[in-house]
Order: structure tokens, then C-alpha cells, then sequence
């Protein structure tokens, strides 16, 4: 079950994490109401993934989750930026983003904890 709790940590990190580019950083809220729910959800879902990891870390080591969970993050993000934001599709960049899978499979791996 914790690495249910993280895995699902990090997708709501990367959904929080792209609501925060939608949100403006969370700038535009007072001044724009459309803004309202989605700031809403960013920090409804910041604060789901802040909990999820916590569970997560009862039994998982602390380097491995928090790495596990900003890989997952910046993975998401970095793909949602490639698809959805016409963001750079390079070679390089693909090549960086499995590396950044390698480690996290290599995190889990090398655990101690219970599957």
C-alpha cells in the first residue's frame, strides 16, 4: 500500500503542478474569478499529495520516496509540457526524462521496504 500512496502522490503532483501554470502561480485568483476553482484545485490537490507522501514515508525510506515522488512529478510534467504546451520533443530531452524513469525503477528496486 505505500507505494500505492506515493505513486498517487506523484500524479497529483504533477496535476498540481500543472494547475499551477494554469493558475498563473496562483496570482491571478483575486483579480481574475475564473481563475477561483482552478487555484481551488491546485491547493486542494498540493495538500492530497503532501498527505499521500506522508503515508507513503511510514514505510518507505525517506530518500527513496521523495525522490520516487519529485521523479514522478517532474516526468508528468515535463511530458504534459511535450504534448500538451508544444514545449521542445528533442532526442536529448526524451533521453533525460529516461534517465529520470531509470532512477526512479532503480529507487524502487533497491528498497528495503515491503512491496
Amino acid at each position: 500500500m505505500p507505494w500505492f500512496y506515493l505513486i498517487l502522490a506523484g500524479l497529483c503532483e504533477v496535476v498540481w503542478a500543472i494547475g499551477l501554470k494554469k493558475t498563473e502561480g496562483l496570482t491571478r485568483f483575486l483579480t481574475d474569478p475564473s481563475k477561483i476553482p482552478a487555484t481551488i484545485m491546485t491547493i486542494a490537490l498540493m495538500l492530497i499529495s503532501f498527505w499521500l507522501l506522508s503515508l507513503a514515508l511510514r514505510d518507505i525510506p525517506l530518500g527513496t520516496a521523495y525522490g520516487v515522488w519529485t521523479g514522478i512529478g517532474a516526468v508528468g510534467t515535463v511530458i504534459y509540457g511535450m504534448i500538451f504546451l508544444n514545449e521542445a520533443k528533442d532526442a536529448l530531452r526524451i533521453g533525460c526524462i529516461l534517465m529520470i524513469i531509470a532512477g526512479i525503477v532503480g529507487l524502487k528496486l533497491v528498497s528495503k521496504d515491503a512491496v
